[in-house]
C-alpha cells in the first residue's frame, strides 16, 4: 500500500499539485467578492489537483526517455519501467483532465475552469512538448502554469479581473524560473546529460546567478504591492519575511555560485511561496472573523 501510494504521488506530481492548489486558494483569499462555500473550495481544490496531476502524469510519460538519463528522475514510474508504455495512459490522463475541468465548471464557473485548463495546457503542452527540450525560455513561459491557478481562484469569487490577485499571479510567474534554475544549477550534470537547455546549463554562472537575483528581487518587491490595496499585517509579514529570505539566499548564490548555495536558494524559494500563501490565507481568515 505504501509503495502504491508513493507511486501515485510521484505519477501525479501531487506535491506540486498541492502547492498549485494552495496558490489558487490564495487567489480566492485576495479576491474581493462574496466568500465561497466549503463545497466550492473543495471542488476548486480537487479540480486543480486533478488537472495538475493529469499534466504532471503526461509529463512523466512524454519525458520518460529524458528521465532515464537523470539521477533525480530515473526512478519515476515510466522511466523505471514500473509502468509500461501504452496509449491508454494518455486516454486516462485526458479523462482525468476532462473530469477535473467539469468539476471546476460545476462548482466555480466556466471562467475559473478556463484558467484551470490554461494552467494544465501550459505545463503539459507548452512547457513539456514545445519548449523543454528546445529553449532556455522553457521554464520562463512554463511559469504561467502557477499564475493561472491564482487567476482561477480569483475568478471563482468574481470572474472580472482584479488588481490584487493579478499581482499575485505576476509574483508566481516570476517565482517559477529562479526556483527551477536553482535546482538546475544544483543538478547541472543531470540536465546536461539529458540535453535539457536550462539556463544554468548553457550560460556562465555570472549570467544565471544574475537572472536568479533579478527575479527574486522583482518578485519580493511586487509581492508587497497588495499592501497598498488594503491587505493586512499578516500578509505583509509573510511577503516581507519570505521575500527577504529569498533575496538574501539569491544574493549569496550570486556572490558564490555553488551547488550548496543553489540548493539553499531552491529551498528558500519554497519558503517564500509558503510564507506568501500563508500570509494571504491568514489575512483573509482574520478579516472574515473581525
Amino acid at each position: 500500500m505504501r509503495a502504491t501510494a508513493a507511486m501515485a504521488v510521484s505519477l501525479l506530481k501531487l506535491r506540486i499539485g498541492v502547492a498549485i492548489a494552495a496558490s489558487a486558494l490564495a487567489g480566492v483569499a485576495l479576491a474581493s467578492g462574496p466568500g465561497l462555500s466549503w463545497w466550492q473550495l473543495t471542488g476548486l481544490s480537487l479540480a486543480i489537483l486533478g488537472a495538475s496531476g493529469a499534466a504532471g502524469a503526461f509529463n512523466h510519460y512524454y519525458d520518460r526517455d529524458l528521465d532515464r538519463l537523470m539521477l533525480r528522475t530515473r526512478n519515476r514510474p515510466f522511466a523505471s519501467g514500473a509502468f509500461g508504455e501504452s496509449p491508454w495512459w494518455l486516454v486516462a490522463f485526458l479523462g482525468l483532465l476532462v473530469i477535473s475541468l467539469g468539476l471546476a465548471w460545476l462548482t466555480v464557473g466556466h471562467v475559473a475552469a478556463a484558467y484551470v485548463f490554461l494552467g494544465a495546457f501550459t505545463y503539459g503542452i507548452v512547457y513539456t512538448v514545445w519548449l523543454k527540450r528546445k529553449s532556455t525560455w522553457n521554464i520562463v513561459v512554463g511559469g504561467l502554469a502557477g499564475s493561472f491557478a491564482v487567476l482561477a481562484g480569483a475568478a471563482a469569487v468574481d470572474p472580472a479581473p482584479q488588481v490584487v490577485p493579478t499581482v499575485l499571479a505576476v509574483v508566481l510567474f516570476l517565482w517559477t524560473p529562479p526556483h527551477f534554475w536553482s535546482l538546475a544549477a544544483a543538478k547541472g550534470q543531470d540536465y546536461a546529460r539529458a540535453g535539457i537547455p536550462m539556463l544554468p546549463v548553457v550560460v556562465p554562472a555570472s549570467a544565471w546567478t544574475k537572472a536568479i537575483l533579478a527575479h527574486s528581487v522583482a518578485l519580493a518587491a511586487i509581492s508587497l504591492v497588495p499592501l497598498w490595496y488594503g491587505q493586512g499585517l499578516f500578509y505583509g509579514i509573510g511577503a516581507a519575511a519570505g521575500g527577504g529570505w529569498f533575496v538574501w539566499t539569491s544574493l549569496t548564490l550570486y556572490r558564490e555560485p555553488s551547488k550548496a548555495n543553489a540548493m539553499a536558494n531552491f529551498f528558500a524559494s519554497l519558503i517564500q511561496l509558503a510564507f506568501l500563501v500563508a500570509g494571504a490565507l491568514l489575512s483573509s481568515a482574520i478579516g472574515s472573523w473581525s
